[in-house]
């Protein structure tokens, strides 16, 4: 019997070493991957618990919380993907059911499609025949992104001298947004929109504009904010009419500091908000936001505000606002400060009665998910044939519960809130176009909050750029839209403004 070679069983030998190296890297790799996976099931749970408290306890420390979870979150998802890769397996099916598991969303309809095409050989690759039949085609749709580009628009006046009179006609050029300005108004619009929807500080514009090759300062555009900000004037007007006009809307207000002028110093303003968003309920009338700025939060900055404003509001139990209520005004009240006041308690210590107070509170939330998006009369009866008892039956169980508690608690400081609240928590039961709660006016203070940071905090709080913060704001809420009508419409406002015709809007 024939031995081999020594050099063929080393050879053999380092080719068994590899294979046992390679396969205990691979069992890592699993391993790792499964380990990132429990994490992500972790993160995904704590996550949608802080969705699902988001309007409890701090709702701005969960609003940060969450933005850090969802950044770990795409950091373990991206690192499994790369093991993914790295191992060269395909990922895992999920092990959650089938059913429960969201379907991935369609493309989006009414985008511009390139279509590529790729034609079969001419000749089978198996027997060399040339007689086909036509087959379905395989196609796969991927989205693309298109960078953003610039470019120059010259605009031409022509013009021509009468050989009789020597008059000299010309054709009719549009006014630019801005006079002898080089901005059209698209651009105006994306500036717009870029520093006060997605809160990007103009310095980082003009770096974002210099990689395009185009040199535009921080300080020139500071000013095309001004300009803007002059010409949108007329439509912030138009907007604060609206609303005071309409019947239902939801008010909130937020400290901000500003500029004290010849003191160099700082102080405490207040940014008021006023908002009508008929979504939940099918609303003809098309949503609009109106921001206010004082120097104080004085009650009588609200009761100028809404002078000629008779209906429904939705607020929070601010003082200022009690002067305001009566036959011209009705208060609706906010359930979510309730259950914000349970979820304090439990954030002190556990507490298995404030956990009855959220149960029931969330059990009237159900009903509201059911039937958002329903007619105000659909919503008005379900909620009476359904949530109304619910209603009732927590305030008796909050009345005779707070007569067994020590009085200082926190607890019944809470439930003593709701029951100084009640009647303006119960308004919404009785009409369908009122919501259960202020969210949305918290909703439309919450951009503020985070361009703030990015605008008139970066500037030292001037009372200018705060201006013009809130002025920027005040016609986005109108134009949004995933198909680019929101810059085209922003643009098209731009224009219209400048020629004189504000009353359209």
């Amino acid at each position: 019997m024939e031995t081999a070679p020594l050099d063929s069983q080393d050879e053999l030998t380092a080719l068994r070493a590899l294979v046992a190296e390679q396969a205990a890297k691979l069992e890592s790799q699993e391993a790792e991957v499964i380990k990132r996976d429990s994490i992500i099931g972790l993160l995904r749970a704590q996550l949608e618990l802080l969705r699902h408290r988001q309007h409890g306890a701090s709702s701005e420390k969960i609003d940060r919380k969450i933005e850090q979870f969802e950044l770990m979150l795409e950091e373990i998802e991206a690192s499994r993907a790369e093991a993914e890769m790295r191992s060269g397996k395909t990922p895992l099916p999920e092990l959650d059911d089938a059913s429960e598991k969201p379907k991935r969303k369609p493309l989006p309809d009414g985008l511009p499609t390139e279509e590529l095409l790729y034609a079969a050989p001419c000749n089978c690759p198996t027997c060399g025949g040339t007689s086909f039949l036509k087959a379905t085609d395989r196609v796969v749709q991927v989205l693309e992104h298109v960078p953003a580009s610039v470019k120059i628009v010259r605009h031409v006046e022509k013009r021509m001298i009468c050989r009789d009179c020597d008059t000299t006609v010309a054709g009719e050029m549009p006014t630019l947004p801005i006079e002898r300005g080089k901005p059209g108004p698209g651009l105006l619009a994306h500036i717009m929109i870029a520093k006060f929807d997605d809160h990007i500080p103009l310095y980082r514009l003009s770096e974002m504009y210099d990689r395009l090759g185009i040199d535009i300062s921080r300080s020139v555009m500071a000013d095309w904010v001004g300009r803007v900000s002059a010409l949108l004037a007329p439509l912030v007007s138009a907007i604060r009419a609206h609303i005071a006009a309409l019947d239902r809307i939801h008010t909130d207000d937020t400290p901000v500091d500003v500029l004290d002028p010849g003191r160099g110093k700082t102080k405490t303003g207040r940014v008021w908000v006023y908002v009508f968003d008929g979504s939940g309920y099918q609303a003809a009338t098309p949503g609009a936001i109106a921001y206010y700025y004082s120097p104080d939060r004085k009650g009588v900055h609200p009761a100028d505000h809404l002078a000629t404003f008779s209906g429904v509001m939705h607020a929070d139990g601010y003082g200022g606002y009690k002067k305001l209520y009566g036959n011209q005004i009705i208060e609706a009240a906010c359930m979510a400060h309730v259950r914000r006041k349970f979820h304090d308690v439990i954030k002190l210590k556990p507490s298995p009665i404030a956990d009855q107070a959220l149960s029931r509170i969330g059990a009237l939330y159900d009903i509201e998910d059911r039937i958002r998006g329903m007619s105000a009369d659909e919503r008005r009866t379900l909620r009476q044939q359904h949530a109304r008892s619910i209603l009732d039956e927590l305030k008796v169980w909050i009345e005779a519960t707070l007569s067994t508690l020590p009085q200082k608690q926190k607890l019944a400081e809470a439930m003593r809130y709701a029951l100084s609240r009640w009647a303006a928590l119960s308004v919404y039961i009785d009409d369908g176009r009122v919501e259960i709660d202020n969210n949305i006016a918290e909703r439309a203070m919450r951009p503020l909050g985070i361009g703030r940071k990015n605008s008139y905090d970066h500037y030292q709080g001037l009372r200018r750029t705060l201006k013009h913060h809130l002025c920027g704001r005040q016609r986005i809420p109108w134009c949004h839209g995933r198909d680019g009508s929101e810059r085209r419409e922003y643009s098209t406002v731009a224009q219209t403004l400048v020629l004189g015709l504000a009353t359209q809007w």
